[in-house]
């Protein structure tokens, strides 16, 4: 995993970052390293480690995320065919220590890997 929280230092805006929106509690960023044609994150201002941290009273923000994901879908044009995606500890893909939503789409006739 890396060591540091970069969503932490975009959220502070030490570093920067190409954001599609902002909401009180979370933002939506391009993803530097995309893995479909059009790959963004959705990540809260608060930091929970990862989906396995999360509690009782995250279950809120949780949901606002998937809401999220779903209307930043709906900007990037997406909307007709896309992946919402947590991914969980190392063995699970997750590298950033911060929770984050993968919103993945853009594949030409539904050729999606």
């Amino acid at each position: 995993m890396i060591d540091e929280n970069v969503f932490a230092k975009i959220i502070a805006g030490e570093i920067p970052a190409e954001v599609l929106f902002e909401e009180d509690d979370l933002i939506v960023i391009k993803d530097i390293k995309p893995k479909a044609p059009v790959h963004y994150l959705v990540v809260p201002r608060k930091e929970i480690r990862t989906i396995n941290d999360s509690r009782e009273q995250d279950a809120q923000l949780l949901g606002r995320m998937i809401l999220a994901g779903k209307k930043a879908a709906r900007k990037l044009g997406i909307d007709d065919g896309y992946k919402l995606v947590f991914n969980v500890e190392a063995k699970g893909g997750q590298v950033i220590p911060h929770i984050h939503l993968h919103v993945l789409g853009g594949w030409q006739d539904g050729a999606s890997e």
